[in-house]
């Protein structure tokens, strides 16, 4: 993937000044931060598509094929899918529709629940997360692009963020949270 050249200015930084010059201080922090972390989805999204790109994934097929390989099953209800991933219903079945039309999971009747789907992973769903979960740790998640301490900095900061918006409670659920 080929990088841009770097702006001679941090447009962040312009932006925090101009909120300044125009009477928002108050706000001008909360702004620089939300815009960061937005640019920096960005920035980590972009290196996440380059590496899955081969395997024809985005990051939420990834991430549902992942989560099913690593249930001691290699299926799970639709309705955990959902919760784990915290994403709205809607968005898991249209990606887990995509991913039954692929051969790379199937729907099964709950044994308990006839209102119940559950997803589950086929051979090949199973190989092509492998594969991609590969793929995703030597060119992404090995080097991230930070310090490995200011990666453990970032996410427990960013974990506070989300444990103070309620994305999960104390006690702390075990493996205790990044």
């Amino acid at each position: 993937m080929s990088r841009p050249r770097p702006l001679p200015v941090d447009p962040l930084a312009e932006a925090k000044r101009q909120w300044i010059a125009h009477g928002w201080t108050d706000a001008a922090d909360g702004m620089a931060v939300v815009t960061s972390i937005m640019r920096a989805q960005q920035l980590l999204l972009a290196r996440v598509d380059a590496a899955l790109k081969p395997f024809a994934l985005s990051f939420a097929r990834f991430e549902v094929l992942r989560l099913l390989a690593f249930s001691r099953a290699g299926k799970l209800p639709l309705s955990s899918v959902v919760a784990r991933l915290q994403v709205h219903p809607t968005t898991v079945t249209s990606t887990a529709e995509r991913l039954v039309r692929d051969g790379l999971i199937v729907r099964e009747p709950h044994p308990h629940d006839g209102r119940a789907a559950l997803l589950a992973l086929t051979d090949a769903g199973r190989d092509l997360v492998e594969r991609a979960t590969r793929a995703l740790n030597a060119e992404v998640f090995a080097d991230p692009g930070m310090s490995g301490d200011d990666a453990a900095e970032l996410v427990a900061i960013v974990a506070r963020l989300r444990k103070d918006a309620g994305d999960f409670a104390d006690p702390r659920p075990h493996p205790e949270p990044l």
